[in-house]
């Protein structure tokens, strides 16, 4: 296998970020070098490719959902169509869609951006293989400009395909939240919301059981339980549990009273807000990363694989056909012939003048040696 110098067509990671582009978000943050495989090798073709790869999906992934203030979470409440309550889970889903979109789209150009210059680097190596190889095309610029325009345009129409159909990916992922694709990781959502749910749910606890012990005190139900017929032992025990339903109904109402009827975003609401937030924002970045990755690998990468070729000799069979000048340039050919002719004949005329001179000189000589002789 020819394999080129990597001294002569490779790049490391720092020359690769200055020519093809760097992954950057809007805090422009950047991976440092040495968290990447291979980043101080000179790279090419295939190697460089998957090392751009491998870059994208650390950055992207290690990305965490920008910060969510109260105003913003206000303000997505918006207008509902048939009550001036609040909706936070529709909330949630506005916040989070618009944060995913501002974040993934900028690295989505910068990818194909970064991907394509990777691609365009290939012809001069290309031409460098064959001529490596036996072929020779240093009397053939006009036909290698033509193949090296042929591919920039198919890698370009390929990365311009590629790059819509990731587009539609992100853009159907974040124009509507569907909950089993957005909300994979419902372990972790749920130990989140325990988190400020239980110390409420001890709270409400603590006060029933508190009430209770005071109406026992008070009526002395300690002392005469076992005096009591079980008539008033039962209904003993349905008072008991009157209190603590009333205290469940008064929380419902609560709970109702701080998420739907009224605009006053309570500490409950804002938490929660808050958590299906990064859920949504985080299902979207796995589902971003997976795609797109996906989408690079199966329409720009194989294609350069599969249909170049092909399309390569259509190419050149079509220009054959139709315009030979622009496969081997006629005119430069005449001109170089015409050049050539008008050289060889000054040459011819200077040899026909030396031929003229010998002549002569042959003469004198041959006189000169008869008058000698005689």
């Amino acid at each position: 296998m020819v394999v080129a110098p990597p001294d002569k067509f490779g790049e490391t990671l720092i020359n690769e970020r200055i020519n093809g582009g760097t992954f950057t978000g809007s805090e422009n943050f950047q991976l440092p070098n040495k968290m990447m495989a291979n980043a101080g090798m000179r790279l090419y073709g295939g190697a460089q490719y998957h090392r751009a790869m491998a870059e994208f999906r650390l950055v992207v992934g290690s990305i965490k959902c920008p910060p969510i203030t109260r105003e913003e979470i206000v303000n997505a409440c918006g207008v509902e169509d048939i009550h001036d309550g609040t909706n936070y889970s529709r909330t949630a889903c506005v916040i989070a869609v618009a944060k995913a979109c501002d974040t993934f789209e900028p690295f989505l150009h910068q990818l194909s951006f970064r991907l394509l210059y990777i691609l365009k680097r290939l012809s001069p190596i290309s031409v460098f293989l064959l001529e490596k190889d036996g072929e020779h095309f240093s009397s053939h610029d006009v036909l290698v400009k033509r193949v090296q325009a042929a591919f920039n345009r198919f890698a370009e129409s390929t990365e311009q395909s590629c790059r819509e159909r990731c587009m539609e990916d992100l853009e159907s992922t974040t124009r509507y939240v569907t909950w089993s694709l957005h909300n994979k990781n419902r372990a972790g959502l749920r130990h989140f919301l325990d988190s400020f749910v239980a110390p409420e749910q001890l709270c409400a606890n603590t006060h029933t059981a508190h009430s209770a012990g005071l109406h026992e005190q008070s009526t002395g139900l300690n002392d005469s339980k076992q005096d009591r017929p079980k008539g008033e032992l039962k209904s003993s025990h349905t008072s008991d549990s009157n209190p603590s339903g009333g205290v469940s109904e008064t929380r419902l109402v609560d709970l109702l009273d701080n998420t739907l009827w009224n605009r006053r975003l309570a500490p409950s609401s804002e938490r929660l807000v808050y958590a299906l937030v990064h859920q949504i924002f985080h299902g979207i970045k796995e589902h971003f990363l997976v795609t797109t990755e996906l989408k690079f690998n199966c329409f720009l990468l194989m294609p350069i694989v599969d249909k170049l070729a092909a399309l390569l000799r259509e190419d050149l069979e079509s220009a054959f056909e139709d315009d030979l000048d622009s496969i081997f340039s006629v005119t430069e050919l005449r001109h170089s012939l015409g050049q050539k002719k008008r050289e060889l004949e000054i040459e011819l005329k200077q040899m026909k003048r030396l031929k003229e001179k010998f002549t002569e000189i042959n003469k004198k000589l041959n006189s000169l040696q008869v008058r000698q002789q005689a």
